[in-house]
């Protein structure tokens, strides 16, 4: 079953580094990784990522380490 990486708003991290940590952990590029950005910071949190626990762990593990907040849900 596929899971989905989410994304949380903090009030910590700039715009320009959550930017950049969706496109070196998550692959997106800057248009995609803007977009997540913006959601984050208007609607609290956005879909990163969709694929299997198996896949998505290490990305949620990347962005926990670089202070940011994301969860693994269903």
């Amino acid at each position: 079953a596929l899971k989905a990486l989410i994304l949380y708003n903090d009030d910590v991290n700039t715009f320009d580094f959550v930017t950049d940590s969706l496109i070196e952990v998550c692959e997106h590029n800057l248009l995609q990784a803007e977009q997540c950005t913006y959601l984050v910071h208007y609607t609290g949190k956005c879909v990163v990522k969709n694929g299997t626990y198996k896949k998505l762990k290490p990305l949620c593990e990347a962005l926990l380490e670089r202070g940011l907040t994301a969860t693994i849900e269903n």
